[in-house]
Parts: C-alpha cells; structure tokens; sequence
C-alpha cells in the first residue's frame, strides 16, 4: 500500500475518536516507520508494509491514549519517555511548573540550595523540569513501581539523576528533612466524575482522589503543615477552589490560586505563615 493511501484510510478509521484525524494517522505513521513528517510528506507515494501501522491504528481504535502508543510526550518543551500504567503528562501542569520556579527564585538567599519535596511523581516530569531550571536538591515520592522506574528513566535522559532522588512511600512517609516548596500534581478527580474512554486507559490511582476527590489534596496540606513546609504548590480540581480555600486557611496557609489556559481554576501556591523563614 502507498504512504498516501495508508493514511487516507487511517484518518477515515479515526474519524470519529478525535477532533484531528489526520495529525493522529501522520503521528502513527511517523512513529511505525520511525521517519520524520518531513519525509512523509517527501514519500507519498512509496509503498510500504502496512500491517504493523495499522496494528498501533487498532490500538487507537481501542481507546489507547496516543502517547502510551509512541512512548512519548511533549512537555514543558521538552520531550519525555510514558509507559502504559503511568499518568500522561497535561499541559496545563506546565503551569505548577511554572509557579513553582517562581517560588524558588524568590527564596531569600541561603548558603545550601533549596530542599523540595513532591508527592506523587508520576514520570518525573515536575521534579526533572524543576532541577533542569533551578538549583534545588529534590526527593519525590510515589507508590507506583512503574512511575518510580520511569521517573528514573527520564531522570537519567535528563542528566539530572543526581539532583532528584526517588523514593517509594506514601506521601512523605519515608521521606525527612525540611522542605523550602512541597509540590503536588495529585490525583483529584470525585469517584464518580465521568471520564472519556482514553483518560480511563490511565491509571486509576492517579486519576481519582476520592468520594469528593479533594481527600489527598486535603492530605497533603496536613502533611505541609505538620513537616513546616515553608511554601506548597498543588494543582486541583477546576471546582475545588473554595473546599481548598478554607483547608488552607485552617492549616495556616496563605494561598493564591491560578487559573488554565481555559480560564478554569487549577492550582494554588501556598505560604506557610507559621514556618520559620
């Protein structure tokens, strides 16, 4: 079959899981043939095998996120090894990332470099973007064998191997010191929030935190608080603003929340008031 007619059949297949067709069938090609888009668009008609790319069409067609299906996403410009069983990075987390390196540079000068925890951390993608862009030393934790390894991973793709270090535990169970930042992108989705059949292909664990799904989000504020945490950073639930609101004021925090690229509610970056700075 020739380039051109594989991917005119492809998009029609994968017309109606998603918005962009086209892009979807070319993403799939370039990853089968492992070509660049360039040379796609340079080779319309040569021929090819076409059994194994419509093997990864199928795989689409069976509701597998994209990026489980190349192995890859795009992130913060930059681009990072996913493995089936460990969350995709979003977009709008680049926003945490954001804010939490504002945070870090505004720290008052101190003669070690800023000590940060996050919790829950997934392939890596906040504590490795964090020690590409500042000096911190990180420890991050996560429940998951597969996100840990993962994380490492991305780690070692990095150079930053030795600025983060990865721990098995809940929370920051295992975890000691005094932490400048703790940062969270936690699971916060309510139990019972419908979720579209690619989403659901994640996994659980790090989709759902809860009845209400601000329960982990409230965990991790009693553990910024009892640890002193000087400053916090958490992405949430785009309805959790005034739930959040009032669990930080509770512990002592004082909190400015942002917004996405939607205009939704996302985060909140917190001071710890009763900290020692």
């Amino acid at each position: 079959m020739k380039i051109e007619e594989a991917l005119k059949e492809a998009s029609l297949r994968l017309s109606l899981l998603c918005q962009n067709p086209s892009r979807v069938a070319k993403i799939l090609l370039m990853n089968y043939l492992d070509v660049s888009i360039e040379w796609i668009f340079l080779n319309q008609k040569k021929e090819f095998d076409e059994s194994g790319y419509f093997a990864l069409v199928k795989r689409y067609e069976n509701y597998e996120p994209l990026e489980y299906i190349t192995g890859e996403a795009g992130f913060y410009g930059l681009t990072f090894n996913v493995k089936k069983g460990v969350l995709i990075p979003r977009p709008e987390t680049e926003i945490l990332v954001g804010r939490s390196l504002e945070i870090l540079s505004n720290l008052p000068a101190q003669n070690e470099p800023p000590l940060v925890a996050e919790i829950g951390v997934g392939s890596g993608i906040i504590s490795i973007c964090l020690a590409l862009n500042s000096n911190a030393k990180i420890i991050a934790s996560d429940i998951s064998d597969d996100a840990l390894n993962l994380a490492r991973e991305n780690a070692a793709k990095f150079g930053v191997e030795d600025r983060v270090e990865f721990v098995k535990c809940s929370y920051l169970d295992q975890i000691y010191g005094r932490f400048d930042l703790l940062v969270s992108n936690p699971p916060y989705i309510a139990r019972d929030y419908r979720l579209d059949k690619f989403v659901l292909n994640e996994p659980h664990e790090a989709l759902f935190g809860g009845a209400a799904g601000d329960e982990i989000l409230k965990n991790i504020i009693l553990v910024a608080k009892n640890r002193s945490v000087k400053y916090l950073a958490c992405e949430m639930g785009y309805d959790q603003r005034e739930s959040m609101q009032n669990a930080l004021k509770f512990n002592g925090f004082e909190a400015e929340f942002y917004k996405d690229l939607a205009g939704f509610d996302r985060g909140f970056v917190a001071k710890n008031i009763f900290a020692n700075f």
